[in-house]
């Protein structure tokens, strides 16, 4: 019974992935397929790669639902977060690499430490302020890219239409106060294995 239930949800996660690029898009809730310059098998094939890896990571531990995130990109994978110790995060390095189409895996795991409101505070407020930035800027596809921010260090992941783009966004996160560092794993569209036409 309990074999059955796990393939169960492997497959539902599965499914739900690839429905999920075609109705709200790879970055979240109301992006369109036709903002993201992947081509659709592309956007599909990451997808699944994402889920497939998400589902390996929670049957090591279900701890990692909350404290672990994956983001794939033209089959580049992204790691970020919080574990306990060094060994968990080699482990879902290790796990990244083995994921079926990987090309490369940015781990940008950290090792927890005692938690901190005030500066859980100030790092939301941080991705809050380059998300509204991106929005207001035309010049940026703010749905392209995703944005984590820990300890002032703020990590952008996404598709930049051009190196001017990706430069502007860049220059959003720099001004933002109390910034310490920026971390861009933006791949330019040139950069894509296939494109769309």
């Amino acid at each position: 019974m309990r074999n059955k239930l796990l393939i169960f949800f492997c497959i539902s996660v599965i499914l739900s992935g690839c429905v999920g690029v075609a109705s709200k898009g790879i970055f979240g809730t109301g992006v369109s397929v036709a903002f993201d310059p992947r081509t659709v098998g592309t956007q599909v094939d990451d997808s699944i790669m994402q889920k497939n890896l998400t589902a390996k990571i929670l049957l090591i531990d279900k701890k990692y639902l909350l404290s672990v995130k994956t983001k794939v990109l033209d089959g580049r994978i992204f790691l970020t977060g919080k574990v306990d110790n060094p060994e968990e995060k080699l482990k879902l390095t290790k796990l990244a690499w083995e994921t079926s189409g990987a090309r490369s895996v940015r781990n940008d795991i950290k090792i927890k430490e005692d938690f901190n409101f005030q500066q859980s505070a100030k790092d939301i407020l941080i991705t809050s302020q380059l998300r509204s930035a991106m929005i207001f800027n035309k010049n940026i596809k703010a749905t392209n890219y995703q944005i984590d921010t820990y300890k002032k260090k703020i990590y952008i992941y996404g598709i930049a239409l051009t190196s001017d783009e990706k430069d502007m966004v860049i220059s959003e996160a720099e001004e933002i106060l109390d910034v310490e560092n920026v971390v861009a794993s933006i791949i330019l569209v040139d950069d894509l294995r296939i494109q769309k036409d």
